[in-house]
């Protein structure tokens, strides 16, 4: 088991990429600590790791309140001891983000994102990071998007908040690396598994006059499988880069384009 007995706190839990990444962790041995907004969403990929035989506990907890954060982390330092692994897959309703001309995109609405997601990872990372420096050592991992280096029109705010949180992810290498703590960020592109992610492609696709599957097509050619990364893929490059046997990879994203971006 990769991960064995690896304290791991995971943001945005309840969603395609957290409880898929949380019961991949759990099977390689992790022991965790589900959070989203929505408990149900939460206690429900909990549930069925513990059906599983993995270890799991569930939490309300908002990934962009300082105080509830550090409340949290403070629960299950107290309980478990330390913590080994922070993943954050926090993320947003895109749907009324994107698919609006910049000329024609209101500033509150092209900033929202870009707020959002900074704060999050920037308070989900230092808090961590707190706990993580006096044992001097610890893996924080983020979640991006292909957008982050790609110039892709009808993104909104998405496109830059992408980007600056891998710009934070290498800010927080430099300043982590030297008390033992990797940082290491993950690109995937769109994952037609995920719910939001298909919906968001449904946007672009309305907007180009294509139907889902003709829009889906056209991201598929892009790359060199000539496919859409699965979520199994995803997950199996989060337990490697969590892992010790990543202990060279950090304040880098991990490219997950399958050759669409050149990196």
């Amino acid at each position: 088991m990769l991960l064995k007995n690896k304290v791991t706190v995971i943001y945005g839990a309840g969603g395609a990429i957290g409880g898929a990444v949380g019961r991949e962790f759990a099977r390689e041995g992790a022991t965790l600590f589900l959070t989203g907004r929505n408990k149900a969403k939460v206690e429900r990929a909990a549930e069925e790791i513990r059906a599983a035989g993995g270890r799991a506990e569930a939490a309300q907890v908002d990934a962009t309140d300082e105080q509830a954060i550090d409340q949290h982390l403070s629960a299950v330092t107290a309980k478990a001891g330390r913590i080994d692994i922070s993943f954050n897959a926090v993320g947003i309703p895109n749907t009324t983000l994107q698919g609006v001309p910049l000329v024609d995109l209101d500033v509150e609405q092209f900033a929202l994102p870009i707020a959002t997601y900074t704060r999050s990872y920037f308070l989900t990372s230092r808090l961590a990071a707190r706990r993580m420096m006096p044992k001097g050592s610890g893996v924080i991992m983020t979640v991006t998007a292909v957008p982050s280096r790609a110039g892709i029109p009808l993104l909104g705010g998405f496109a830059p908040s992408q980007a600056a949180v891998e710009a934070l992810t290498r800010s927080l290498s430099a300043e982590f690396a030297p008390h033992g703590i990797r940082v290491v960020g993950l690109r995937p592109d769109g994952m037609p598994e995920t719910g939001t992610i298909r919906e968001v492609f449904g946007i672009h696709a309305k907007a180009l006059g294509l139907s889902w599957e003709q829009f889906r097509e056209i991201i598929a050619t892009k790359n060199h499988r000539r496919r859409l990364l699965t979520l199994a893929e995803l997950t199996n490059v989060a337990v490697l880069m969590a892992s010790d046997l990543a202990s060279a990879m950090t304040g880098t994203t991990v490219n997950l384009s399958m050759g669409m971006l050149d990196d």
